[in-house]
This record gives structure tokens, sequence and C-alpha cells, in this order.
């Protein structure tokens, strides 16, 4: 493993275990060179289906693409990285075990969409304007009215079985 202060190969282990759900190895290595100590993360590379972009392109998946839109919509919300994290692990392992050669990118952005809708309803309408590239206004409120009309339903539902919904709740848990 290359160190990422000194370029030199040559290192040792100091520390290994298990990480995410027992489908990592995270390793503490120390450089023979310099001394300076660094983490590495060790997973089972999967063969992971082509992404059908809506221009017909296609690109090999990259989970980090997920992550990072998840990031930008969940910006200044109450949504921890780890949720983030967990709905791309989800969605990644979905992939694998479809065993599909190549997925549409709107199954991918619909079941982040459904994440996010069950996360934060902020997040989600910034996912979703984006991700559905809204033509006008019209269409905005529509997909806010929609939001608004499933939550009032959520809430009727909760109230009939007795629980209470602080609309909280679900935005912290994992």
């Amino acid at each position: 493993m290359k160190c990422p202060v000194c370029g030199k190969i040559e290192d040792k282990v100091i520390d290994s275990r298990l990480a995410k759900d027992n489908t990592v190895i995270r390793r503490r290595r120390q450089c023979l060179g310099c001394l300076k100590r660094f983490t590495t993360y060790e997973r089972i590379e999967e063969v992971l289906p082509y992404v059908i972009k809506k221009d017909g392109r296609r690109e090999a998946f990259d989970r980090r693409k997920i992550v990072e839109g998840m990031l930008r919509a969940c910006e200044k919300r109450p949504v921890s990285v780890d949720r983030i994290e967990a709905v791309a692990d989800s969605i990644e392992q979905d992939l694998m075990e479809k065993s599909e050669k190549e997925i549409s990118v709107s199954y991918i952005g619909e079941r982040i969409m459904e994440a996010l809708q069950n996360m934060d309803d902020v997040a989600y309408v910034r996912f979703a304007s984006v991700y559905r590239s809204f033509r006008d206004i019209d269409e905005f409120i529509r997909e806010i009215r929609e939001l608004y009309e499933l939550k009032e339903t959520r809430t009727d539902q909760n109230l009939e079985h007795g629980s209470i919904d602080d609309n909280q709740g679900s935005q912290y848990s994992p």
C-alpha cells in the first residue's frame, strides 16, 4: 500500500477490524519509511451494472455519485452522513442482487427519492427539483402538493393507530 504522505510502498498493518456490518475490513497501517499512520478500507469488489443515462450513454455504476447527490440535497438538514451512506449501501446491494448488466438511471433516482422522502421533506424536494428537471413553477408546486398530501395521509393514519407523528422521528432513526 502506497503511503499517502511520503509515497513509499513498504508499510506494516498495526490493527485490522471489521467495519460497516461486517462487509468492510478497516486496517490501520504504519509507513516503514516516514512512520506516519494511515487507514485503509478493504471490501469485496463486486461486479456492478452499467448505468443507462437519460441521453442513452452508458457508464459504470459509481456509488460516490449517489452519496454526493444526497449530500447536496441534505445540506444544512438534520440528516446524518451515516444515513446517507446506508442508503447508498442499500442501493448498491440491491443492484448486486439484481445481477443485471445494465440498469436505468431512473431506477436509481427513484430509489434515492423514496429514501429522501422518508428522511427529510426539504431534502426530497431539493433532489426532486434537480432530478426531475421541473420545466416551470407549476410542476414544482404540483410535486410539493403531492408531498403535502402524502404527509397528511401519513399523519391521519398515525392518529388512527394511536401513534404521535412529530415529523422528527423519521429524520433521526437509522
